[in-house]
């Protein structure tokens, strides 16, 4: 799974002082914006670009769709939004090869890693909620740096949305033997393409969410797995095709070609020990990729043959959101775990552009939540439980809508009581 981060292709007009970038947040995803990408972003923002003489209706727009308004610059501004640190540009790599890992003291210290800590209250391109303090000190990370990363091989590269589906979103497999690299399941790494950016200066890495367990697809730990969806949006000038350059390099990526990466990074992401836990899981499109992770070593034969330490029994429930059936990713896969395990796995799609809301809208994740809000509230309750949010940003409010509904019935303020999960580690987020 990965969020772009970076502005691209935004052209400078004669005009460019009478255009405006708005950089809005907290815009939800409903009937309005499933209609259209937005065509800039950065750090979990929302770009958009307005001439002078529509700055009010667009405001008004924005309004509408429960945006706030948290920056307005000169479209000039937008070379230097290009300069900023996101989640996804841990640094400049160079062209060398496998490198070992660079020391904490260097200038690689400013890595994905911290900026994946430090939550911007404007919100990062992949926001994940702070790991307790302490927690997870064995867990790997930073193994490669960005001015050092490892030199791995695409293995095979397969197309994940069927036919009348939306978009490319394909399943990308790397060989990491020869290397060091190891990582455990929620975490993410980064990937460096190759070239220069438009200012002349190396490409800067993107993350993206393990979709596999820390035994690789093949179960040989000589692998790893990650979900990629093509990025693709309209110019708001030339209304041209822009495609992602990470996203688009992953995407093309032929069997034999080389990849830089870097990482692991994240702690917050990661599955409890305990194998009796109850997970409650919550996706929109690639937001899938470490949830797919935590089933496989629930729930895969060989998985659980490879880890005897840990044999999965409690309860596991998915929360799924696509657009349409052919956008069911793994759709095989989690449709074998349910005819498996119908007592330990619970998989709910909330298909956007087939199925229906009670109010004749299209059906979010956020309305398959507010469904099943009070058994949700139940489950999350206990103690055992842990709950997972990855995809879209814009689903988180109507997930708080329906649990707060849930927790008033019993005179329970559900923010506080989310607080009070964050802080025991129970409640675990990556959104963008």
């Amino acid at each position: 799974m990965y969020n772009q981060g970076a502005v691209e292709g935004a052209a400078n007009t004669e005009l460019g002082s009478r255009i405006f970038v708005y950089e809005v947040v907290g815009l939800r995803q409903n009937e309005e914006t499933d209609k259209t990408n937005y065509p800039i972003r950065k750090s979990g923002s929302v770009f958009i670009r307005v001439p002078y003489n529509r700055m009010n209706q667009e405001m008004r727009r924005i309004t509408r769709l429960g945006g706030k308004i948290v920056s307005i610059q000169p479209a000039s501004a937008l070379e230097q939004l290009n300069g900023r640190a996101s989640y996804n540009n841990g640094g400049i790599a160079n062209n060398e090869g496998n490198g070992k890992a660079t020391p904490a003291n260097t200038k690689a210290e400013s890595s994905a890693e911290e900026q994946l800590k430090n939550k911007d209250k404007k919100g990062n391109t992949m926001t994940q909620a702070k790991a307790k303090k302490g927690a997870h000190a064995d867990v790997p990370v930073n193994i490669y740096r960005p001015n050092a990363p490892f030199v791995g091989k695409c293995i095979s590269n397969e197309p994940l949305v069927k036919e009348g589906g939306i978009g490319i979103v394909q399943h990308l497999k790397f060989d990491l033997s020869g290397g060091d690299l190891k990582y455990i399941e929620g975490q993410s790494i980064g990937i460096i393409p190759p070239g220069l950016d438009k200012n002349g200066k190396p490409e800067k890495l993107r993350l993206y969410s393990i979709a596999s367990t820390r035994h690789g697809d093949d179960v040989d730990d000589k692998t790893v797995s990650l979900c990629v969806r093509q990025l693709e949006y309209k110019h708001p000038e030339t209304n041209e095709t822009v495609y992602g350059v990470c996203s688009t390099h992953l995407c093309f990526l032929k069997p034999g070609d080389e990849v830089k990466i870097t990482g692991p990074v994240g702690k917050e992401m990661l599955l409890p020990d305990d194998p009796d836990a109850k997970v409650i899981m919550m996706a929109t499109g690639t937001g899938i990729a470490p949830m797919r992770a935590y089933l496989w070593r629930m729930f895969k034969d060989a998985e659980r043959a490879a880890n005897p330490e840990y044999q999965f029994k409690g309860f596991s429930w998915l929360i799924f959101g696509v657009p349409t059936t052919p956008n069911l990713l793994y759709k095989e896969e989690l449709e074998e775990i349910q005819q498996k395990y119908p007592d330990n796995f619970r998989l709910t799609c909330a298909i956007s552009r087939e199925q229906k809301n009670p109010q004749g809208g299209r059906m979010y994740i956020q309305d398959r939540v507010a469904e099943h809000a009070d058994e949700l509230w139940k489950l999350i309750k206990e103690e055992k439980t842990h709950t997972y949010i990855c995809g879209l940003r814009g689903m988180e409010g109507g997930i708080d809508e329906a649990l707060t509904n849930a927790a008033a019935k019993e005179g329970i303020t559900w923010s506080d009581y989310q607080k009070e999960l964050k802080k025991a580690g129970r409640w675990h987020v990556e959104t963008y």
